[in-house]
C-alpha cells in the first residue's frame, strides 16, 4: 500500500476522532444544560409560584427557568406595567446555544400570577421588594445574577439596582429612558409632529375626552404609531408572542401607572413624574442600555445614559423600536448576549 494512502487514511481517522469529541462534547453540553434532575422544579418544568409578602397579605408569582448555569443567571422583567413574560418567548431562540439560564417572569397583576387588583399595590417600591422576593426564592446573586427589564421592566430595573446593586453581577436596560418627562418632551417634540395632522388632532380629542377604550383610539395608534415606533412589522404579521401578550395585558394596572397607551405617559398616570437621571452615577455595577433608532423612546438618551453609570455600554439597533428584540433581533441579542458574556469573563469595558 502506498505512503499516500496510509496518511489519507491517517488523516481520515483524525478528522473523525476530532469529529466525535466535538459531538461528544455538544451531547454533553446540552444534556447538563437541560439537565433538571437535581433541580426542586423538575416536576413542573422549571416552574415555580413564589409567595410575595405584601402590606395586605400573600399572593404568588408565576416564574419558569430554562437551562442550568451556575454563572449567568438572567431574570426577565417584561414591560406595562401589566405586560406578561409570554414577549420574551423569543429568547428561546438564543439564550439556550450561549448556555445562559434565564428566568420567564410574571409580575403581580401580570399573566399567571395572582391579579388581587388593589391598587395600593401599585408603586414602584412594592415592586422592586416583589422583585428582591423573587430573587431570593430563586436563590440569586452576585456571583450570577443578571437583571433585565425592557420599557416599564428598565424602570424597575433602575429602581432595583438604586436599592439593591450588592445582590447584581449585571444590569440591562432595555428600550427605557431615566426620565418619564424626557419620554414625554421626546414623544410631543419629535415623534407627535411626524404623523399626519388630522391623526395627531384626533388622537389628541380622544385623549382630551379621556375616551381612552374607543376601538377608534387604538385602531389610529396601531396604523401610525406602533407600527412606526413600538414595532416595526405590519400589525398582521407581529410575531404570535408579541399579539398574546398584548391580548393578555392587565389593562386597568396599566391606565393607572402608564396611561392609555405609548404615545406618552399622560393623564394621572402613576409614572408620570418619575425622573432617575440624577441617580443613574450611583449605579455601578456593570450595565447595559438598548436603544432602538425607531424607538417611542430617544435612543440617545439611553446612548447617554450609559455614560452616566459608572461601568455602562450601549448598544445600538439602527433598525429597531421599542420591541428592538424583534425588529432587530439579530443585532439585539448578539450584543445582550456579548455583555452578558463579557462581565462572565471578566473581561467587560464600556466599548
Amino acid at each position: 500500500m502506498k505512503k499516500s494512502t496510509f496518511l489519507f487514511i491517517g488523516i481520515l481517522f483524525l478528522l473523525s476522532c476530532s469529529i466525535k469529541k466535538e459531538t461528544d462534547q455538544k451531547i454533553n453540553f446540552y444534556n447538563s444544560y437541560l439537565d433538571y434532575s437535581d433541580r426542586d422544579d423538575k416536576l413542573s418544568g422549571g416552574i415555580k409560584m413564589i409567595p410575595i409578602k405584601t402590606a395586605i397579605g400573600e399572593f404568588k408569582v408565576w416564574t419558569k427557568r430554562v437551562g442550568n448555569n451556575t454563572e449567568m443567571k438572567v431574570l426577565l422583567l417584561h414591560g406595562g406595567p401589566g405586560g406578561t413574560h409570554d414577549t420574551f418567548e423569543c429568547f428561546n431562540s438564543y439564550f439556550p446555544f450561549a448556555n445562559i439560564e434565564y428566568y420567564f417572569y410574571d409580575q403581580l397583576e401580570s399573566g399567571y400570577s395572582d391579579q388581587p387588583g388593589d391598587s395600593s399595590l401599585w408603586n414602584i417600591e412594592r415592586f422592586v421588594d416583589e422583585v428582591e422576593q423573587v430573587r431570593l426564592a430563586l436563590g440569586l446573586d452576585s456571583t450570577n445574577f443578571y437583571l433585565y427589564g425592557i420599557s416599564w421592566g428598565g424602570l424597575l430595573g433602575i429602581e432595583y439596582a438604586l436599592k439593591y446593586q450588592q445582590n447584581l453581577k449585571g444590569l440591562v436596560i432595555s428600550n427605557m429612558v431615566s426620565s418619564i418627562p424626557y419620554y414625554n418632551k421626546y414623544a410631543n417634540e419629535v415623534l407627535a409632529p411626524q404623523l399626519p395632522a388630522d391623526v395627531l388632532k384626533e388622537i389628541r380629542k380622544l385623549e382630551e375626552k379621556e375616551d381612552y377604550e374607543n376601538p377608534r383610539y387604538m385602531e389610529l395608534l396601531l396604523d401610525h404609531y406602533y407600527v412606526k415606533h413600538s414595532i416595526r412589522i405590519p400589525y398582521e404579521n407581529w410575531p404570535e408572542p408579541v399579539t398574546r401578550s398584548f391580548s393578555k395585558l392587565n389593562y386597568k394596572i396599566y391606565l393607572t401607572m402608564q396611561g392609555p397607551s405609548e404615545f406618552g405617559c399622560i393623564g394621572n398616570a402613576k409614572l408620570k413624574y418619575w425622573d432617575r437621571t440624577k441617580d443613574l452615577a450611583k449605579i455601578n455595577v456593570p450595565t447595559l442600555t438598548i436603544g432602538g433608532e425607531y424607538d417611542t423612546m430617544d435612543p440617545k438618551h439611553m446612548e447617554w445614559m450609559a455614560t452616566e453609570v459608572q461601568n455602562g455600554r450601549y448598544l445600538h439597533c439602527p433598525n429597531g423600536s421599542h420591541s428592538a428584540l424583534y425588529d432587530d433581533q439579530e443585532i439585539y441579542f448578539a450584543g445582550l448576549i456579548q455583555f452578558i458574556k463579557d462581565v462572565n469573563q471578566g473581561k467587560f469595558n464600556n466599548n
